[in-house]
């Protein structure tokens, strides 16, 4: 979540006509995140989330995410919906973007989660995963191994500005995981971003799944991956095998990562950490001065890299091949 793109209250008014919420009481600017502009919006009738769809964002893919969040949601699965419109449809239009109001989720997101909240991660992302299986629609990761070459090419010649020496080591680190990726894993519906902001927690209790704008059909084992990187490893860069030992074993409670899943982790995860490394470096290095949005440091995920690169096995992850299903 961020604020790109500005609104008036007049228009914001009027826009609201279109939906059954109420009257608009307050609302303000949302700075976490990277890829929509998004308020948090106060009416007569409840809390509610405005998501301005950015220039980055595909608006033939909108029908992809909040159809998603619909289909999960009749299965189970606890995460915010799009509120129809009076027409019907669940997107308008503000301020020359797609918009779209969205229920409000109650709970927060942890900023020193411990390896009990891990565990719950590991097993809502399994049941996202089933639940998953029979969407019927259909998206690519853009930024699976064949989008990260062109990303690279738009901050390859300023790397060396964040660090000395960058640039070569990430150019032979892009053509390492393009030469190796694996092939035939089991594919379905990621998140692809189950970053801590975006999972809600009431106490201990998860209380639900956020933010599915990058969500797409990937391997499965791919989300996994992702969700090592960014809830089980400290402060100081260190992996902490505990958390991870949890998140894998809440994961597997809900559904078995195969043999070959097992296997492909390190390399995953590796893969999963250049990923957010190269977008992180392209933010750091392309946000325009005056936009209300946190830069995230891509080197927190150069240490994760370096890390997953000395891994010999996905026990130095706190799981074993014994632990897969055949």
């Amino acid at each position: 979540m961020a604020v790109y793109t500005d609104i008036t209250e007049d228009d914001l008014i009027r826009f609201l006509a279109a939906y059954d919420v109420g009257a608009l009481t307050s609302y303000k600017g949302i700075a976490e995140g990277v890829e929509n502009s998004n308020f948090l919006l106060h009416t007569t009738k409840g809390s509610y989330i405005l998501t301005l769809y950015e220039k980055r964002v595909n608006a033939d893919d909108l029908p992809f995410f909040l159809g998603l969040m619909h289909h999960l949601a009749e299965r189970g699965l606890s995460c915010p919906l799009p509120l129809p419109r009076a027409d019907g449809k669940l997107l308008g239009e503000l301020s020359g973007r797609p918009a779209a109001v969205i229920s409000f989720l109650e709970g927060m997101w942890l900023r020193k989660p411990e390896a009990r909240h891990c565990r719950e991660v590991g097993r809502a992302l399994a049941a996202m995963h089933v639940a998953g299986q029979d969407f019927p629609l259909k998206r690519g990761n853009a930024l699976s191994v064949g989008g990260w070459r062109p990303l690279w090419q738009n901050s390859e010649a300023r790397a060396d500005e964040v660090q000395a020496g960058l640039k070569d080591e990430i150019a032979a680190e892009l053509s390492y995981l393009e030469a190796h990726w694996p092939k035939d894993l089991p594919e379905g519906v990621i998140h692809a971003d189950l970053f801590p902001d975006n999972v809600f927690f009431l106490g201990d209790r998860l209380s639900g799944l956020i933010d599915f704008y990058f969500a797409c059909n990937d391997f499965l084992a791919y989300d996994v991956a992702v969700c090592l990187n960014s809830w089980c490893f400290e402060k100081n860069g260190s992996y902490n095998i505990t958390k991870g030992m949890a998140l894998l074993a809440g994961y597997q409670s809900v559904r078995r990562l195969t043999a070959e899943e097992v296997a492909a982790l390190p390399l995953l995860a590796r893969g999963s950490a250049l990923r957010f490394f190269l977008t992180r470096l392209y933010d750091w290095l392309m946000t325009p001065p005056g936009a209300l949005v946190v830069k995230k440091d891509p080197l927190e995920y150069l240490t994760k890299i370096r890390f997953h690169r000395a891994i010999l096995s996905s026990a130095e992850y706190g799981l074993t091949r014994e632990g897969a299903s055949a």
